[in-house]
Protein backbone atom coordinates (compact mmCIF):
# COMPACT_ATOMS: atom_id res chain seq x y z
CA UNK A 1 0.00 0.00 0.00
CA UNK A 2 1.46 3.32 -1.05
CA UNK A 3 1.17 6.32 1.37
CA UNK A 4 1.14 9.76 -0.18
CA UNK A 5 2.80 12.85 1.29
CA UNK A 6 -0.54 14.40 2.30
CA UNK A 7 -1.57 11.27 4.21
CA UNK A 8 1.76 11.22 6.10
CA UNK A 9 1.41 14.86 7.15
CA UNK A 10 -2.13 14.26 8.36
CA UNK A 11 -1.07 11.25 10.47
CA UNK A 12 1.84 13.24 12.02
CA UNK A 13 -0.47 16.09 12.99
CA UNK A 14 -2.90 13.72 14.65
CA UNK A 15 -0.09 12.12 16.66
CA UNK A 16 1.16 15.54 17.90
CA UNK A 17 -2.35 16.63 18.93
CA UNK A 18 -2.84 13.40 20.84
CA UNK A 19 0.43 13.70 22.72
CA UNK A 20 -0.30 17.31 23.76
CA UNK A 21 -3.71 16.25 25.07
CA UNK A 22 -2.12 13.51 27.13
CA UNK A 23 0.32 15.97 28.74
CA UNK A 24 -2.49 18.38 29.62
CA UNK A 25 -4.54 15.60 31.24
CA UNK A 26 -1.52 14.32 33.13
CA UNK A 27 -0.81 17.71 34.74
CA UNK A 28 -2.32 18.34 38.23
CA UNK A 29 -5.52 20.36 38.10
CA UNK A 30 -4.50 22.41 41.11
CA UNK A 31 -1.49 23.82 39.32
CA UNK A 32 -3.57 24.67 36.28
CA UNK A 33 -6.20 26.42 38.35
CA UNK A 34 -3.55 28.36 40.28
CA UNK A 35 -1.82 29.45 37.08
CA UNK A 36 -5.14 30.61 35.65
CA UNK A 37 -6.32 32.62 38.68
CA UNK A 38 -3.12 34.29 40.04
CA UNK A 39 -2.74 37.80 38.50
CA UNK A 40 0.68 39.12 37.48
CA UNK A 41 2.69 40.85 40.18
CA UNK A 42 2.64 44.65 39.71
CA UNK A 43 5.26 46.68 41.60
CA UNK A 44 3.71 49.33 43.88
CA UNK A 45 3.80 52.98 42.84
CA UNK A 46 5.71 55.08 45.34
CA UNK A 47 4.13 58.49 46.06
CA UNK A 48 6.28 61.11 47.86
CA UNK A 49 5.05 62.19 51.27
CA UNK A 50 5.47 65.88 52.13
CA UNK A 51 4.77 67.17 55.61
CA UNK A 52 5.12 70.59 57.26
CA UNK A 53 5.05 70.67 61.03
CA UNK A 54 5.24 73.60 63.40
CA UNK A 55 6.32 72.56 66.89
CA UNK A 56 8.06 73.85 69.95
CA UNK A 57 11.78 74.22 70.47
CA UNK A 58 13.93 74.55 73.55
CA UNK A 59 16.86 76.09 71.67
CA UNK A 60 16.87 79.77 70.64
CA UNK A 61 19.13 78.88 67.73
CA UNK A 62 16.33 76.89 66.06
CA UNK A 63 14.03 79.92 66.25
CA UNK A 64 16.75 82.17 64.84
CA UNK A 65 17.36 79.82 61.92
CA UNK A 66 13.63 79.63 61.21
CA UNK A 67 13.37 83.41 61.15
CA UNK A 68 16.36 83.62 58.80
CA UNK A 69 14.74 81.13 56.42
CA UNK A 70 11.49 83.09 56.55
CA UNK A 71 13.36 86.32 55.83
CA UNK A 72 15.18 84.69 52.92
CA UNK A 73 11.91 83.48 51.39
CA UNK A 74 10.46 86.98 51.77
CA UNK A 75 13.46 88.52 49.99
CA UNK A 76 13.18 85.97 47.19
CA UNK A 77 9.48 86.79 46.73
CA UNK A 78 10.35 90.50 46.53
CA UNK A 79 13.31 89.94 44.19
CA UNK A 80 11.36 90.72 40.97
CA UNK A 81 10.10 94.02 42.43
CA UNK A 82 13.61 94.87 43.64
CA UNK A 83 15.06 94.08 40.22
CA UNK A 84 12.46 96.23 38.46
CA UNK A 85 12.21 99.24 40.79
CA UNK A 86 15.82 99.64 41.95
CA UNK A 87 17.77 99.03 38.74
CA UNK A 88 17.93 100.34 35.19
CA UNK A 89 15.18 97.96 34.06
CA UNK A 90 12.42 100.62 34.13
CA UNK A 91 14.09 102.96 31.66
CA UNK A 92 15.15 100.20 29.29
CA UNK A 93 11.82 98.39 29.02
CA UNK A 94 9.82 101.62 28.62
CA UNK A 95 12.14 102.89 25.86
CA UNK A 96 11.95 99.56 24.02
CA UNK A 97 8.15 99.66 24.23
CA UNK A 98 8.16 103.22 22.83
CA UNK A 99 10.35 102.06 19.97
CA UNK A 100 7.96 99.26 19.05
CA UNK A 101 5.01 101.66 19.11
CA UNK A 102 6.89 104.21 17.01
CA UNK A 103 7.69 101.58 14.39
CA UNK A 104 4.03 100.43 14.50
CA UNK A 105 5.09 96.80 14.19
CA UNK A 106 2.33 95.66 16.58
CA UNK A 107 3.80 92.72 18.55
CA UNK A 108 7.14 92.55 16.75
CA UNK A 109 9.52 92.10 18.54
CA UNK A 110 7.46 90.00 20.99
CA UNK A 111 7.16 90.91 24.65
CA UNK A 112 9.39 88.00 25.66
CA UNK A 113 12.21 89.31 23.45
CA UNK A 114 11.89 92.86 24.79
CA UNK A 115 11.83 91.72 28.42
CA UNK A 116 14.78 89.38 27.87
CA UNK A 117 16.80 92.11 26.18
CA UNK A 118 15.92 94.55 28.96
CA UNK A 119 17.01 92.03 31.61
CA UNK A 120 20.39 91.33 30.03
CA UNK A 121 21.03 95.04 29.47
CA UNK A 122 20.11 95.59 33.13
CA UNK A 123 22.62 92.96 34.24
CA UNK A 124 25.26 94.57 32.01
CA UNK A 125 24.64 98.07 33.37
CA UNK A 126 24.30 96.97 36.99
CA UNK A 127 27.28 94.58 36.93
CA UNK A 128 29.69 96.99 38.72
CA UNK A 129 27.08 97.75 41.40
CA UNK A 130 26.24 94.07 41.91
CA UNK A 131 29.93 93.23 42.10
CA UNK A 132 30.41 95.85 44.79
CA UNK A 133 27.45 94.45 46.75
CA UNK A 134 28.91 90.97 46.49
CA UNK A 135 32.37 92.09 47.61
CA UNK A 136 31.39 94.35 50.50
CA UNK A 137 28.27 92.60 51.85
CA UNK A 138 27.48 89.12 50.57
CA UNK A 139 30.88 87.42 50.77
CA UNK A 140 31.75 88.75 54.27
CA UNK A 141 28.31 87.66 55.50
CA UNK A 142 28.71 84.14 54.06
CA UNK A 143 32.14 83.94 55.66
CA UNK A 144 30.66 84.87 59.04
CA UNK A 145 32.66 88.08 59.35
CA UNK A 146 29.65 90.44 59.67
CA UNK A 147 26.11 90.13 60.92
CA UNK A 148 22.96 90.10 58.83
CA UNK A 149 22.12 93.72 59.68
CA UNK A 150 25.60 94.87 58.69
CA UNK A 151 25.36 92.91 55.42
CA UNK A 152 22.05 94.57 54.58
CA UNK A 153 23.43 98.03 55.34
CA UNK A 154 26.59 97.47 53.31
CA UNK A 155 24.62 95.99 50.42
CA UNK A 156 22.28 98.96 50.25
CA UNK A 157 25.06 101.53 50.02
CA UNK A 158 26.06 100.74 46.38
CA UNK A 159 22.39 100.54 45.37
CA UNK A 160 21.62 103.89 47.01
CA UNK A 161 24.64 105.46 45.28
CA UNK A 162 23.40 104.24 41.90
CA UNK A 163 19.85 105.47 42.52
CA UNK A 164 21.00 108.88 43.77
CA UNK A 165 22.95 109.42 40.53
CA UNK A 166 19.82 108.82 38.43
CA UNK A 167 17.25 110.60 40.63
CA UNK A 168 16.25 114.23 40.18
CA UNK A 169 16.33 116.52 43.17
CA UNK A 170 12.75 117.71 42.63
CA UNK A 171 11.53 114.13 42.79
CA UNK A 172 13.40 113.60 46.05
CA UNK A 173 11.96 116.84 47.41
CA UNK A 174 8.46 115.73 46.40
CA UNK A 175 8.55 112.48 48.35
CA UNK A 176 10.38 114.06 51.28
CA UNK A 177 7.56 116.59 51.60
CA UNK A 178 4.89 113.91 51.25
CA UNK A 179 6.53 111.70 53.89
CA UNK A 180 6.75 114.57 56.36
CA UNK A 181 10.37 113.75 57.18
CA UNK A 182 12.67 116.56 58.35
CA UNK A 183 14.75 118.31 55.74
CA UNK A 184 17.94 116.30 55.22
CA UNK A 185 21.36 117.87 55.27
CA UNK A 186 23.10 115.07 53.32
CA UNK A 187 22.06 112.19 51.11
CA UNK A 188 22.65 109.80 54.01
CA UNK A 189 19.71 111.39 55.85
CA UNK A 190 17.25 110.42 53.07
CA UNK A 191 15.49 107.13 53.91
CA UNK A 192 15.49 104.32 51.39
CA UNK A 193 11.69 104.14 51.30
CA UNK A 194 11.73 107.75 50.03
CA UNK A 195 14.55 107.18 47.56
CA UNK A 196 12.99 104.20 45.75
CA UNK A 197 9.75 105.88 44.50
CA UNK A 198 11.66 109.06 43.65
CA UNK A 199 14.08 106.98 41.59
CA UNK A 200 11.16 105.20 39.85
CA UNK A 201 9.41 108.36 38.68
CA UNK A 202 12.73 109.87 37.61
CA UNK A 203 13.39 106.82 35.46
CA UNK A 204 9.92 107.06 33.96
CA UNK A 205 10.42 110.71 33.09
CA UNK A 206 13.77 110.01 31.45
CA UNK A 207 12.31 107.07 29.52
CA UNK A 208 9.43 109.23 28.24
CA UNK A 209 11.89 111.91 27.10
CA UNK A 210 13.87 109.31 25.12
CA UNK A 211 10.61 107.89 23.75
CA UNK A 212 9.55 111.32 22.47
CA UNK A 213 12.86 111.69 20.63
CA UNK A 214 12.34 108.23 19.10
CA UNK A 215 8.88 109.13 17.85
CA UNK A 216 9.93 112.28 15.94
CA UNK A 217 11.63 110.75 12.83
CA UNK A 218 8.99 108.04 12.44
CA UNK A 219 6.23 110.63 12.82
CA UNK A 220 7.77 112.68 10.01
CA UNK A 221 7.73 109.62 7.75
CA UNK A 222 4.04 109.05 8.54
CA UNK A 223 3.19 112.68 7.73
CA UNK A 224 5.11 112.63 4.43
CA UNK A 225 3.48 109.38 3.32
CA UNK A 226 -0.01 110.57 4.31
CA UNK A 227 0.44 113.88 2.45
CA UNK A 228 1.74 112.08 -0.65
CA UNK A 229 -1.19 109.67 -0.72
CA UNK A 230 -3.72 112.49 -0.33
CA UNK A 231 -2.12 114.50 -3.14
CA UNK A 232 -2.32 111.45 -5.40
CA UNK A 233 -5.98 110.90 -4.51
CA UNK A 234 -5.36 107.58 -2.78
CA UNK A 235 -7.40 108.40 0.31
CA UNK A 236 -8.70 104.84 0.68
CA UNK A 237 -5.18 103.40 1.02
CA UNK A 238 -4.04 103.27 4.67
CA UNK A 239 -0.88 105.40 5.10
CA UNK A 240 0.40 102.99 7.76
CA UNK A 241 0.69 100.22 5.17
CA UNK A 242 3.01 102.35 3.03
CA UNK A 243 5.00 104.05 5.80
CA UNK A 244 5.81 100.87 7.72
CA UNK A 245 8.43 99.55 5.22
CA UNK A 246 10.04 102.99 5.05
CA UNK A 247 10.28 103.24 8.84
CA UNK A 248 11.83 99.78 9.07
CA UNK A 249 14.25 100.68 6.27
CA UNK A 250 15.26 103.88 8.05
CA UNK A 251 15.81 102.03 11.32
CA UNK A 252 18.01 99.47 9.55
CA UNK A 253 20.02 102.05 7.61
CA UNK A 254 20.99 103.99 10.75
CA UNK A 255 21.76 100.74 12.64
CA UNK A 256 18.98 101.54 15.09
CA UNK A 257 19.48 98.74 17.59
CA UNK A 258 23.15 99.51 18.10
CA UNK A 259 22.48 103.24 18.34
CA UNK A 260 19.61 102.81 20.78
CA UNK A 261 21.41 100.34 23.06
CA UNK A 262 24.53 102.50 23.09
CA UNK A 263 22.48 105.56 24.04
CA UNK A 264 20.68 103.67 26.80
CA UNK A 265 23.89 102.31 28.32
CA UNK A 266 25.68 105.67 28.17
CA UNK A 267 22.69 107.43 29.74
CA UNK A 268 23.53 105.72 33.05
CA UNK A 269 27.11 107.03 33.17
Amino acid sequence: MRITRETALTIACCILVGLSGCFILAAPMGHLAFAATVPPVVPPVLIPHVSLNVGTSNSPQDVSQSLQILLLLTILSLAPAILIMMTSFIRIIVVLSFLRNALATQTMPPNQVLVGLALFLTFFIMAPTFQQVNTTALQPYLAGQITQADAFQRGMEPMRTFMFKQTREQDLALFMSISGAPKPSTYDDIPTYVLIPAFAISELKTAFEIGFILFVPFLIIDMVVASTLMSMGMMMLPPMMISLPFKILLFIMVDGWSLLVRSLVLSFH
